[in-house]
């Protein structure tokens, strides 16, 4: 949730917050806890004493209030809103030279499949994540920030206008790696293509009900699909129509960093 009028979001959740609190307490302007949850936070609230900060005890409503969620566990931290920086053609340049990889969101709108895919980028260790510019406003919500468990700290979020463009930008630099239904490779082929290819992955994920879009499937070098039960044997489909993006997030990082 947002306060429009002091430009803040409140982060809301044990880890988030306290992953908040190790990374970068100093971006905590104020912070709210419930009585049960007030001697975890001891430190940092030395530490806002010492800044001039803002700390209180609350009843668990007004958390809920403060954050616009029941999900709270017991403490809100409100913090300036983050900024989404547009994609400098200069940082791409340095993951490649790096062999850092990437991952390009292709209209993924719900804050909580964002929120659970930030948590598996952290989790192994990919670091860059790019977003369309017309999406970066409701990206980092505090829902998002909250099922993310503390990944928003382990991660670089950028916006770029146009995700064709973009993939056009990388084209010969990283490996533009799509998942589609129609691809005939498997991920478990990730690693092989990384190892003839020796470029970082710049992995497009794409929206749960239509995949990704047909500008960007034109600009990917390579196609995979995630192969369900009987897929083999010539099934033609699963028992259910697709895994959630934040599902195959994570089984497509794994294969990443193997």
């Amino acid at each position: 949730m947002k306060n429009t009028q002091r430009n803040e979001l409140a982060v809301c959740g044990f880890a988030a917050v306290k992953k908040l609190e190790k990374n970068h307490p100093e971006k905590i302007r104020r912070l709210y806890f419930t009585s049960d949850i007030a001697p975890k936070f001891g430190g940092l609230c030395k530490k806002l004493a010492k800044n001039h900060g803002i700390y209180n005890q609350k009843p668990a409503k007004d958390l809920e209030k403060l954050c616009g969620s029941v999900h709270h566990q017991g403490v809100v931290a409100m913090i300036e809103s983050p900024a989404i920086e547009p994609l400098d053609f200069a940082m791409a340049e340095k993951w490649v030279k790096n062999g850092e990889d990437a991952v390009l969101l292709d209209r993924i709108g719900n804050a909580n499949n964002f929120g659970a895919i930030v948590r598996s980028a952290a989790f192994f260790g990919i670091k860059n994540i790019v977003i369309p510019q017309d999406e970066s406003q409701s990206s980092i919500t505090t829902s998002s920030y909250r099922v993310a468990e503390g990944g928003m700290e382990y991660v670089s979020i950028y916006s770029v206008s146009s995700c064709k463009e973009f993939l056009e930008q990388m084209k010969g630099k990283m490996i533009r790696l799509g998942t589609d239904l129609s691809a005939k490779k498997s991920v478990c082929e990730i690693k092989n293509i990384k190892n003839q290819k020796k470029k970082p992955v710049l992995a497009v994920l794409g929206n749960e009900e239509h995949g990704i879009s047909d500008d960007v499937r034109r600009n990917c070098d390579e196609l995979v699909i995630i192969p369900w039960k009987g897929m083999d044997v010539g099934f033609e489909s699963s028992n259910v129509e697709s895994l959630n993006v934040a599902q195959a997030a994570s089984i497509i990082f794994y294969e990443m960093c193997k």
